[in-house]
């Protein structure tokens, strides 16, 4: 039998569902040890793809439990299986493990000291985006489920996944490579749940909208090739700084005036420009590169016509000529929430979270591979607020910041958030 909503048609599933009073009370007896586990991780932080340390560390811990266990998954990745005690779906529940090329200033007891050579220069290392918090929370509901496992109707997997801050250039790292090596197969997952940590909510809100969550990312490159000359004689040559100048105004009107913005908004970035080794000498090369920000495949790709044609215009206009690389087979897709599949579990996250602390999320323009796992299954990726009480999370520090901190007291909602919607997936969708 499947249940979807409204709430009648879900009444029967309600009453033969997995033991919630249990789960959370697994989840409380174990916050210290979840806390514990993400001091370890985040004063220990790997880059993508370098994450064998905090990879061994998940996987023993799910041995321990008598999970079914999978290493080197996509390089590092770790899956786990753990099979219910009645026949139904199977759920998975992810959670990202790579840390940011980042030197930590959080002044914190457990703060990283890791430094690493990146890109040809020491950095320091550091879980600035909250992956150490998504993996200790996912560890610690698979802790939960196992205690429940004989009640579960059905199966949970648990995909421990390296390297969603992205290893560009290459074509595939992350979600994308642990679906090329079968992560959704075998057994085959029917729907997927993954969270992220969110500075810009108070500690314990849990942020969930259907559709549109997160925004497609695609790298942008544009080479300016004009002709070298004496800066005191630009008429000799063709000045490719100017050109990009002009490049980088002009692809402001691809969002303002070439794309119809009623539907979803976008966003095109330049980041860097490079060009020049002299004062008093005009290049004959400019390269800037930068994103393209979008929610919709078709806005997306539009976008991608676009910036190629007004770029690549504009310099020829000047006698100048742009090459437009923009790499959508090693960006990432929008984060899109499966809308019945988001309204079916909406009542457990405002369970979890508790009075007034389920909002509607806004739209993100950061993105984030958790949208390959969302091409192949239905999906639902929610936040998670982690800035203390008593803290604005205006004022707070940003995902990405060296100062961005995880209140710890937020990490038992998500443990309770993971465990209860997957064993009220897989009651309510049990045949």
């Amino acid at each position: 039998m499947k249940c979807l909503p409204p709430l009648a048609t879900l009444l029967p599933c309600l009453l033969a569902a997995a033991p919630i009073e249990r789960i959370d009370q697994l989840a409380h007896a174990i916050e210290e040890e979840v806390i514990a586990w993400r001091h370890h991780i985040h004063e220990n932080p790997e880059l993508s793809n370098q994450e064998e340390q905090t990879a061994a560390y998940v996987a023993a811990h799910l041995r321990e439990l008598g999970i079914e266990v999978q290493t080197g998954v996509a390089g590092h990745g770790v899956v786990g299986v753990l099979r219910g005690g009645k026949p139904g779906p199977v759920v998975a529940l992810r959670a990202d493990m790579d840390a940011l090329p980042v030197t930590e200033e959080t002044g914190l007891p457990y703060a990283s000291k890791v430094r690493v050579n990146y890109g040809g220069r020491e950095v320091g290392v550091m879980h600035a985006c909250g992956h150490d918090a998504h993996t200790a929370i996912l560890m610690g509901a698979a802790e939960v489920l196992a205690g429940v496992h004989n009640e579960l109707e059905g199966t949970v997997k648990f995909i421990f996944q390296p390297a969603e801050e992205g290893a560009w250039p290459a074509p595939m790292w992350g979600a994308k490579l642990m679906i090329h090596e079968g992560v959704l197969k075998d057994p085959d997952v029917d729907a997927i749940f993954g969270l992220h940590v969110w500075s810009s909510m108070q500690s314990g809100v849990i942020g969930l909208r259907p559709g549109p969550v997160m925004a497609s990312s695609d790298f942008l490159r544009i080479t300016v090739t004009g002709k070298q000359t004496h800066a005191a004689a630009p008429w000799a040559g063709i000045d490719p700084i100017t050109v990009s100048s002009q490049i980088i105004l002009g692809l402001q009107t691809v969002a303002s005036r070439q794309i119809n913005i009623l539907g979803t908004p976008s966003v095109v970035s330049i980041g860097t420009i490079d060009g020049g080794d002299r004062n008093n000498i005009i290049p004959d090369h400019v390269v800037m590169t930068g994103t393209i920000r979008t929610y919709d495949p078709d806005v997306r790709a539009a976008y991608h016509a676009k910036v190629t044609r007004t770029a690549k215009e504009i310099a020829e206009a000047s006698g100048a000529t742009a090459e437009v690389y923009i790499g959508a087979d090693t960006g990432y897709a929008a984060t899109v929430n499966h809308e019945g599949l988001t309204e079916q579990m909406r009542d457990v996250f405002e369970r979890v979270a508790g009075e007034g602390k389920l909002v509607r999320s806004n739209l993100s323009t950061g993105s984030e591979d958790f949208s390959f796992f969302q091409h192949e299954v239905p999906g639902v990726f929610f936040f998670l607020g982690v800035t203390p009480e008593g803290q604005d999370p205006a004022q707070a520090a940003s995902n990405h910041s060296p100062r961005f901190i995880v209140d710890d007291a937020a990490l038992i909602t998500g443990v309770r958030a993971m465990s209860q919607v997957a064993a009220e997936y897989l009651a309510r969708n049990h045949d």
